[in-house]
């Protein structure tokens, strides 16, 4: 099969692109390096003629509506005048739908648009990736003290076995219209307290003490309040977020890169 992924140079989609290859498939990087941006359409029909499948795993945390969003739409707009018949997975987020926060607001708009275009698409909804969870400690950590957002919990999951999950809806059977498949989710949910300790651990430093910032606002409650923890229909696997510890240089550096 030929799979056209979006975003396919950034840590997401070059994933996505590996699992295809050594499977065996036709896997086609799109991103503004190979000439295909989604904010403008440039290079879509090109790139789509002869695609078999889609994978949409292009995102900003900048203009999530114009790469996410309008990006879907161009998609299926590029697919339906081409003629394709491809069938469309793009990435979401476990509970977009319940927090008020613009990136996860243009994650279901994303979603939307595909349910709205008519192409045959499949929704994947995952959690949090490590990289995140392990972000959150090292970022709100200032010294002995750490901040974290009322009794906030992550159930991260695993990037590499998400690329995996993905590919296999790409190269699976085509659904009749839009879908939503199984959502994804790491084997253990975190409290704050436990990933500090974990990366405090990881990094050969003294756990911090832990302050409480109330959450203010739906968005924040919405974290605070557990809406982005997976359901109980989830799918479960990948690597827990100590084996991904186990796996990273020492210390954590204190970024976080998209990933896409």
């Amino acid at each position: 099969m030929r799979v056209v992924v979006t975003g396919g140079a950034g840590d997401l989609g070059a994933r996505v692109v590996r699992v295809l290859s050594a499977r065996g498939h036709e896997a086609v990087a799109a991103s503004r390096r190979s000439g295909v941006d989604l904010a403008t359409g440039a290079g879509l029909d090109e790139v789509l003629t002869v695609a078999d499948a889609v994978v949409h795993a292009a995102t900003s945390q900048r203009t999530p509506q114009e790469v996410d969003v309008a990006g879907a739409r161009r998609i299926a707009e590029s697919l339906r005048r081409v003629g394709s018949a491809a069938q469309v997975v793009s990435i979401s987020i476990v509970g977009c739908d319940r927090i008020g926060y613009p990136y996860y607001r243009a994650k279901v708009d994303s979603e939307r648009a595909l349910e709205e275009s008519g192409v045959p698409a499949t929704i994947v909804r995952a959690t949090q990736f490590h990289s995140l969870a392990a972000f959150f400690a090292t970022a709100g950590r200032i010294g002995p003290v750490a901040f974290a957002l009322g009794d906030m919990r992550i159930q991260p999951v695993d990037i590499d076995w998400v690329a995996e999950r993905l590919a296999d809806h790409a190269t699976g059977p085509r659904p009749d219209g839009f879908t939503r498949a199984t959502d994804l989710a790491g084997p253990t949910a975190y409290t704050t307290r436990q990933v500090l300790d974990l990366v405090a651990a990881h990094d050969g430093r003294t756990p911090p003490r832990l302050v409480r910032i109330p959450a203010v606002g739906d968005a924040l409650k919405g974290f605070s309040e557990g809406r982005i923890l997976p359901g109980p229909d989830t799918e479960l696997g990948g690597q827990t977020f100590e084996q991904w510890l186990e796996t990273q240089p020492r210390p954590l550096p204190r970024r976080f890169h998209s990933p896409t």
